[in-house]
């Protein structure tokens, strides 16, 4: 395709072309005018305009008709085209079928949201959208919103905000902590009173040079200091830790319940009311509309917030034993 000078486009009046089209089809300014819903006199104006611009006629009346010249003649055609094409872009809708669909999707995630929302979104995309392939990464909140204008990520899921106007965000769930244990190292029962969990060694993850790592911020805020003897940079880890070391861990409530058992390990809420940052998913509006886009973005909210929905019936079920 041959390059597009803009600046002379620039100074043309592409209203213009509309209003020959519509000469080129009345063959009559009365009624070209009323087609583009304008007045008699707008009309005229416009025909002399393009009759400057061509250095040609154009239109000549014979009779009662307004007949193209052959300049006009050899004009109607790429016009034609020209709006067609410009009106198929200006209504063209975007398609998407997410079985069809070839696209890798590029995935950000803070915190433990990878391992609660991966395993179950690859088994459900590749039931529904077999062509789309993920790529799933870890992202700093420093860093993340560069990450999301630079294209770097589609989406981003953990503790983040949308901090500009040219991101969106969607409130995901709030994060609860509970104890998880291992009873063959660790003498203690369910629930854990607050003497026993602050003396006893504690595994916590962490991505700092703090031993508190990701509860620093909460147990500050609640003046609570642990008995922390090993911090680990993933969560998986510190719950292979647990199970074969006589220390507890503290960790978000999903994550507990869906691999502590798998370890072998005792899950009970904590104590302490610790407050965590809410999780949410952010965008960038460039892909706001987009349709694949706001599908997948709505397979990650269905799957946590169906998982929420779980989390929330258990905890409304112990404390009703209790």
């Amino acid at each position: 395709m041959s390059s597009i000078n803009h600046f002379d486009l620039r100074s043309f009046d592409l209203n213009l072309l509309v209003a020959f089209d519509a000469l080129m089809q009345e063959r009559s300014v009365t009624r070209a005018a009323a087609r583009l819903r304008v007045g008699q006199p707008a009309m005229s104006h416009s025909l002399s305009t393009l009759r400057v611009l061509f250095q040609d006629e154009l239109f000549v009346r014979v009779g009662t008709a307004m007949q193209p010249t052959a300049r006009a003649r050899a004009l109607a055609g790429p016009i034609r085209t020209a709006l067609a094409q410009m009106q198929t872009a200006l209504h063209a809708r975007t398609l998407f079928d997410p079985a069809t669909e070839e696209r890798t999707l590029r995935l950000g995630f803070s915190s433990e949201v990878e391992l609660l929302l991966i395993p179950e979104l690859t088994a459900h995309i590749r039931q529904s959208a077999p062509g789309i392939r993920l790529l799933c990464r870890p992202a700093d909140k420093d860093e993340v919103h560069r990450m999301l204008d630079d294209g770097t990520l589609d989406l981003a899921v953990g503790c983040f905000d949308a901090v500009a106007q040219r991101h969106r965000s969607r409130f995901l769930f709030e994060q609860s902590l509970s104890c998880v244990f291992n009873t063959r190292h660790v003498a203690l029962g369910t629930p854990i009173g607050l003497a026993d969990y602050l003396a006893a060694p504690h595994a916590l993850v962490t991505w700092t040079d703090s031993l508190q790592g990701c509860l620093e911020a909460a147990l500050i805020e609640i003046g609570a200091d642990l008995n922390i003897v090993v911090a680990g940079s993933e969560f998986l880890t510190v719950l292979a830790t647990v199970a074969c070391a006589p220390v507890i861990t503290t960790i978000p409530t999903r994550m507990a319940r869906l691999y502590g058992p798998r370890f072998g390990l005792t899950v009970c809420p904590a104590p302490l009311t610790l407050r965590l940052p809410a999780v949410a998913m952010i965008w960038s509006l460039q892909l706001d509309q987009d349709p694949a886009s706001a599908w997948f973005r709505d397979q990650v909210a269905g799957i946590l917030l169906a998982a929420e929905m779980d989390v929330r019936d258990t905890l409304m079920a112990a404390g009703g034993r209790g």
